[in-house]
């Protein structure tokens, strides 16, 4: 296999284009990509008809505009490219069908942005993420707006939200002399997931609808040996990740490190960074990718944040950072950051955004899956903070208490032996506890769910952050003075928001009274994070920037309340599904069994013992009839919900999620007390080991 050869083979990007299209038209189409130029229409026909004959050549046979609506999934229609030519057919793909499409969008979320019998939608391509083929068909990644003009995606928001970082980023460096043709913000988002054995996946019926077990008690060796992270790979999941990675080569897609991760059947893969547009992408169809590729080796991967109660859930770490077309990086502090005036007057602002907006930024990666993961000393606290490390943390200190500034550098490490190499010691320490932590040259967001969009988060970070520069220039484009104003700006932002720097540990008992001294927000759950959307400056911020209108953000907070509770809603029902039809008969008939058993031995002789099974046989009926109690209260409650997305995702959170604790509570005791051959499903230890 030659890797060179096989990466973006089956993607339509600059070589493909170079060679394929006429120059003047490439040249037109790199300005529209590279530099944000309007799309020359007059080149679609030529663009599409080049396209076609590429995809043709790949054995494509059907186009599709693929976009990402309002579900966390991307949706696609398949067209032929064929056409009728007399009682023969050709293959064509026309200029107006590359740039346009119309999507039926009466059966995607909303949000109430569209009325119910409004059905019309229209998808626009995107031409600065590449098209591609796979199995047979031209995939061209598009937007999604209403007919009315509204977005019903992740993308167009985003390319929005890049467009307002671009602008006003491009404002503020001219402030320091430096022109630019363009500001992009980069992603790299890491990606963790679990492998099991397919068979054992399609014996539990919770996994299949709900992507999480409802049921399982922990196994009698889980991860405190802490032997499965970085450990050696197993034959089918090598076998896996080696396809897998060589699978979204083909795509483009920059598949860099592959390992074990803290969880038994648990793993990670991570990107190199691209754009942030191309990077949604990738990660989309990374996901999907993961699910067949998992398939073909007889395996099932699981995305779900929490699918093992008990062990490490899946986060998404999405490093975040921004630079400009020629190269420089906005937040490299370079070798004496203290006395760099661009670069600390980027990270007072962005500082001051992640404060301000912190509400906000916790809202766009809740769900009802990631919900069971943060917080859980597995991953960031639900509480927003940022981590500086040892050296800005410093810098900072120094600013906003007046202390003296010792420049900390780094210096080169030795274990003592004199074979080992010297490698240097960075001047700090990273902090795998901070959900916003800055790590030498970008901003590692770590509060992402592992199935969740990428797109949510960095809409907001690139929203707020252009929000904060604006407010920069505002502040200082008519000083005299420059570097002295600068200096005053980034010390009084610094100072005003001082409160969301916590460079310690935050999984600490002592971080949650703190940060409620702080008066920062703690919003565990999707129900009370979520409204943070509703709040007059979190609209004012989008408004402003251009990424979304009133109506607009609105919607998108009732859509993820009204997934949220759908989500929860499918959970209860599947939850009362398997105690009713599975777990309590399946008890029942072990204790007959025991039950015959005691009535067999007190047949041959009263004095044979019989208390163990006497007592095993009081306890499990106790617990199976708590268990239906608990069941029957879970069902009274579904079938009293509010009306209304915040009552009823309150109710969710705060009645029905503790109530299905406690009917899992009550099956989890019972499984570690009934007999293997009577459980009705796959254990954790038949789930989580069963992959050689």
């Amino acid at each position: 296999m030659n890797v060179t050869e096989l990466f973006g083979s089956n993607v339509f990007n600059d070589d493909a284009m170079k060679n394929l299209l006429p120059k003047e038209v490439y040249k037109s189409l790199k300005r529209t990509i590279e530099e944000g130029v309007p799309l020359d229409t007059s080149i679609a026909s030529v663009v599409a008809n080049a396209m076609k004959d590429w995809a043709v050549s790949k054995g494509a046979t059907h186009y599709t505009h693929w976009f990402q609506p309002l579900t966390n999934l991307t949706a696609e229609k398949h067209d032929s490219f064929i056409e009728p030519s007399g009682d023969k057919v050709i293959m064509q793909l026309t200029g107006k069908s590359l740039i346009v499409g119309e999507p039926d969008a009466s059966s995607f979320p909303s949000g109430g942005t569209r009325a119910t019998d409004s059905a019309r939608g229209y998808t626009a391509w995107d031409p600065t993420s590449p098209a591609f083929v796979k199995e047979g068909t031209l995939y061209i990644p598009t937007v999604f707006v209403s007919y009315t003009g509204e977005t019903l995606d992740k993308k167009a928001p985003l390319l929005k939200s890049m467009t307002a970082l671009d602008t006003q980023a491009k404002r503020l460096l001219k402030l320091f002399g430096i022109e630019c043709r363009k500001v992009s913000t980069t992603v790299g988002p890491e990606q963790e997931y679990f492998l099991i054995d397919e068979e054992e996946y399609l014996k539990r019926k919770d996994l299949i609808l709900t992507g999480r077990t409802l049921f399982g008690a922990p196994p009698s060796r889980g991860q405190e040996l802490e032997d499965h992270y970085f450990g050696a790979l197993k034959t089918r999941i090598s076998e896996f990740m080696r396809d897998l990675d060589e699978t979204l080569w083909k795509y483009g897609i920059f598949a860099k490190t592959k390992h074990n991760e803290v969880a038994p059947a648990q793993h990670e893969l991570a990107p190199v960074f691209t754009t942030t547009n191309i990077a949604v992408d990738d990660n989309q169809l990374t996901m999907e990718l993961m699910k067949k590729v998992a398939k073909k080796h007889g395996l099932a991967c699981l995305l779900h944040e929490k699918p093992f109660d008990g062990v490490n859930g899946s986060g998404k770490h999405n490093n975040w950072s921004l630079s400009t077309d020629g190269g420089l990086n906005l937040l490299d502090p370079g070798e004496t950051p203290e006395n760099n005036l661009l670069f600390m007057l980027v990270l007072a602002c962005v500082i001051s955004a992640v404060d301000k907006y912190q509400g906000v930024l916790r809202a766009s990666v809740a769900s009802a899956g990631n919900d069971h993961r943060l917080g859980a000393n597995e991953a960031p606290p639900a509480i927003i903070s940022v981590y500086l490390g040892d050296q800005l943390g410093a810098i900072v200190d120094s600013i906003v208490l007046g202390r003296q500034y010792v420049p900390k550098k780094a210096v080169p490490g030795s274990i003592g032996v004199p074979e080992s190499p010297i490698f240097p010691i960075d001047t700090t320490d990273r902090n795998r506890t901070s959900p916003f932590a800055f790590t030498g040259n970008k901003f590692e967001f770590r509060m992402l769910g592992s199935q969740a969009s990428v797109a949510d988060p960095n809409i907001v970070l690139n929203t707020i952050a252009a929000q904060a520069f604006a407010d920069a220039v505002d502040s200082l484009a008519d000083a005299k003075d420059f570097p002295k104003a600068c200096k005053a700006y980034t010390e009084k932002l610094l100072k005003a928001h001082y409160r969301i720097i916590f460079n310690y540990n935050g999984y600490g008992p002592d971080w949650e009274p703190e940060a409620e001294r702080r008066g920062l927000l703690n919003n565990k759950t999707t129900a009370d994070a979520v409204p943070e959307y509703f709040k007059r400056e979190n609209i004012d911020v989008f408004v402003k920037q251009g990424v979304y209108t009133e109506k607009e953000v609105i919607a998108r907070a009732n859509i993820a309340l009204e997934i949220y509770c759908k989500v929860i809603n499918v959970e209860a029902l599947t939850m009362a599904e398997m105690a009713k039809q599975n777990i309590y008969p399946s008890v029942n008939g072990y204790v007959a069994e025991l039950c015959a058993t005691v009535a067999a031995k007190k047949a041959v002789s009263d004095k044979i013992a019989c208390a163990a099974d006497t007592a095993l046989i009081e306890q499990l009926s106790r617990m199976n009839d708590a268990m239906m109690s608990a069941v029957k209260k879970l069902e009274t409650d579904l079938s009293e919900m509010p009306s209304g997305e915040i009552p009823a995702s309150q109710k969710m959170a705060h009645v029905i999620v503790p109530d299905m604790e406690e009917v899992r509570r009550c099956a989890d005791g019972m499984e570690k007390l009934c007999s293997a051959d009577y459980w009705p499903f796959p254990t954790y230890t038949e789930l989580m080991y069963s992959v050689k």
